[in-house]
């Protein structure tokens, strides 16, 4: 029997390749799209415009179709839904059921309601192909050895970062944090971090442990170097295996220009203090 899966889909270019991966692994692919969604008609058995102000339809189709699962893929927030005014009664009741605003509250105000009706929220990596970040150097420039120092510095205090829940991206110069991101996000944690330290810092980004992939997958792409170009950093490290890279052509070539390294580092390392080597 075929399986129906419900695709939540936000911005960006992830829900039409999730929508591909899931339909080559045998799923029937229900697609409610939530704003701009490009390119998932050709990848979904049906697509369903959808708002956050209006979930009932959305709740009452995943019954209907007999969906079993859902996936989210792309770029929203669920506080986004808190936020609106005239909301439907499904709409309020996920959010009285949060309690609050925190992401945490409401994706588990998302997993009980889905719960109810049988279905589950899938983890989005066995549907993202190759596009986790690898280990290794990527860019044709690969870090000095100062440079070296500054990315285990940074990569160690992003992953602390990440577990304290406080931001995943840091930007570190000669062993001194220069910025830690907040609600800016990662483009222009880098941009202000990289303004504030000067030309030769290092942007790193990991993930804390307890990361819910279900419903949150850290990306960078091709804008992220365009930012740290643009902000005198040097090089770009991430941890490999647990961030997502979108077009990773296109960043490479970019960072190549610019003359950026970029490197991934294993998730071990990333956390460990203590750890000496760099990725070959």
């Amino acid at each position: 029997m075929e399986r129906s899966l419900g695709l939540m889909c936000g911005a960006g270019l992830l829900p039409a390749r999730m929508a591909a991966e899931a339909r080559r692994q045998g799923w029937r692919v229900i697609a409610f799209a939530f704003g701009q969604v490009s390119g998932i008609d050709a990848h979904a058995d049906r697509f369903i415009p959808s708002r956050f102000a209006e979930l009932g339809p959305v709740l009452e189709t995943l019954r209907t179709e007999g969906v079993s699962a859902t996936l989210f893929a792309g770029t929203f927030r669920l506080a986004d839904a808190v936020r609106l005014h005239q909301a439907d009664t499904a709409t309020v009741k996920i959010a009285e059921t949060a309690g609050s605003r925190a992401e945490r509250a409401l994706t588990g105000a998302v997993l009980s309601t889905l719960g109810a009706l049988g279905i589950d929220v899938l983890d989005q990596r066995p549907f993202l192909g190759d596009w986790l970040a690898p280990a290794g150097c990527w860019s044709e420039r690969r870090p000095t050895d100062v440079e070296w120092n500054d990315v285990r510095e940074g990569l160690r205090l992003a992953k602390s970062f990440a577990d304290a829940g406080i931001g995943q991206t840091v930007v570190v110069k000669h062993g001194v944090i220069a910025a830690v991101e907040a609600l800016e996000g990662t483009t222009a944690a880098i941009r202000r971090g990289g303004e504030l330290a000067g030309a030769g810092a290092i942007a790193a980004k990991a993930v804390s442990r307890e990361n819910d992939y279900r419903f949150d997958v850290p990306a960078i792409g091709p804008e992220t170097i365009d930012a740290a170009a643009d902000a005198g950093v040097a090089v770009v490290a991430i941890e490999a295996g647990r961030v997502l890279v979108v077009d990773r052509e296109t960043l490479v070539r970019r960072a190549d220009v610019a003359g950026l390294a970029v490197v991934g580092v294993d998730g071990a390392e990333a956390g460990n203090a203590g750890w000496s080597g760099s990725p070959t």
